[in-house]
């Protein structure tokens, strides 16, 4: 029987050593030990008679049949995930999935989208990060994360990609703001009084900084922030105009803790996509990204 001699252990184990480049960190993703998949890879190559990768200072160098052999083992898990999902039996999935978001997504719709991919992939662990898109996208060229949920423009491509939604940004600020700084409907009387938003280099605060410079308009009061969240709080407390995504202070606009403020410039709409390497990741990966895509349909 095959069974005696291979198992999907030892192919998920030549998988991730060669995604991740290392028995370390192939250890640390399967939530194992490094001489655990030493073992599995040692004895996978006993099994089939032939060197399948060279350790070479904590590297690995794939041989030919390696190149292979790793090419089929994808296939099988592959197979092993569509055999369960065909049974109706994803809950016999069990593995984690590295998941990093934008924090618009996270004060948005985060919490929505893991109940459902719990329901669907309920023995699935979600290791969670939540940074700026710049970063998610190195972590996720480099494999540290499965599935990216981030807005454009990415400094790198990916294999797998879903559109999922766009979201335009309002000028915002409390009613006692715009009462002490009067009505402000145009840039140059929005950067009279503090503006909160984003952070430094981020695609709406370049564009607020180009196109202030480019009107001669005064810089000095704008205050950028790394939390989002942080600045709608700011906001509704008064302590300036708040140029944010619609999305993150539908709340505050509808209890009437903000108000939206007109202005003659906004920033391109950013746009989200559910990212992922459609080459190597597993299968409940690329159903995550769909979920995603659902989620956020529900919404509208």
């Amino acid at each position: 029987m095959i069974s005696s001699h291979l198992t999907l252990k030892q192919l998920e184990a030549l998988v991730c050593v060669v995604d991740m480049g290392s028995f370390r960190k192939a250890a640390a993703v399967l939530g194992t030990t490094q001489p655990n998949i030493s073992n599995r890879i040692s004895k996978l190559e006993a099994d089939l008679g032939g060197i399948l990768m060279h350790r070479d200072a904590g590297a690995v160098r794939l041989t030919e049949r390696g190149k292979t052999l790793v090419a089929a083992a994808r296939q099988v898990l592959w197979s092993a995930e569509a055999f369960l999902e065909v049974a109706a039996r994803q809950d016999l999935i069990t593995d984690r999935m590295r998941l990093g978001v934008t924090e618009l997504i996270a004060c948005s719709w985060l919490h929505p989208f893991l109940r459902r991919f719990r329901e669907a992939y309920p023995s699935v662990s979600v290791e969670l990060e939540v940074g700026l898109s710049t970063e998610i996208s190195k972590k996720l060229a480099s494999g540290e994360i499965d599935l990216a949920l981030q807005p454009e423009p990415f400094a790198i491509a990916s294999s797998g990609s879903l559109p999922l939604e766009t979201c335009r940004y309002v000028w915002v600020a409390a009613p006692d703001h715009v009462r002490e700084w009067g009505e402000q409907n145009g840039l140059a009387e929005i950067l009279r009084s503090p503006v909160l938003t984003h952070a430094r280099h981020t695609l709406a605060s370049d564009g607020l900084v180009k196109r202030a410079a480019s009107r001669k308009l005064p810089l000095d009061q704008i205050v950028y922030s790394s939390s989002l969240a942080s600045c709608v709080q700011m906001a509704v407390d008064g302590m300036g105009a708040a140029l944010l995504p619609a999305v993150l202070v539908r709340d505050q606009l509808g209890a009437g803790s903000l108000v939206e403020i007109g202005s003659d410039w906004y920033p391109e709409p950013l746009k989200f996509f559910a990212r992922f390497d459609k080459a190597k990741a597993p299968r409940f990966v690329a159903m995550a990204a769909e979920l995603a895509v659902d989620v956020v349909k529900a919404r509208r």
